[in-house]
């Protein structure tokens, strides 16, 4: 595998990884989002995968939660209903917050492997310069 190979894996990871880490920071700013009970709850978006012929990843797609997401009483809000219950999004911080682990951590790497290419890249134009 040549430098350039390991440079354009490494950037179809980079972009994976941002679109991850863009979708688990609007899923976090939006998890205690309510609306009304006749109204869809927050989706959270959840970034689908896929590995590419070339050794890349690319993202194949999106999935949104349920739009029925939890009711929750809450009759203090403006937006209850008459029985004292709005619509909050079905997320799970903890499992948000595990992700967001993840794809930092799968976003570092990326940048690692992609500072090593450039590196080595340079070397061997330093070696044929001489």
């Amino acid at each position: 595998m040549s430098a350039f190979d390991t440079l354009r894996i490494a950037n179809t990871s980079l972009g994976a990884h941002q679109t991850w880490l863009d979708a688990l920071a609007n899923n976090i700013a939006n998890a205690n989002t309510i609306s009304r009970t006749d109204e869809d709850a927050f989706q959270a978006t959840y970034v689908v995968f896929d590995s590419r012929d070339d050794g890349g990843v690319a993202v194949t797609g999106f999935e949104s939660s349920d739009a029925a997401g939890r009711m929750v009483n809450d009759p203090a809000s403006p937006l209850a209903d008459a029985d004292g219950y709005v619509r909050a999004p079905d997320i799970d911080m903890s499992a948000q917050m595990s992700e967001l682990i993840m794809a930092q951590r799968g976003f570092q790497a990326s940048v690692q492997t992609t500072k090593h290419a450039q590196e080595t890249y340079a070397s061997a134009l330093q070696i044929g310069a001489k």
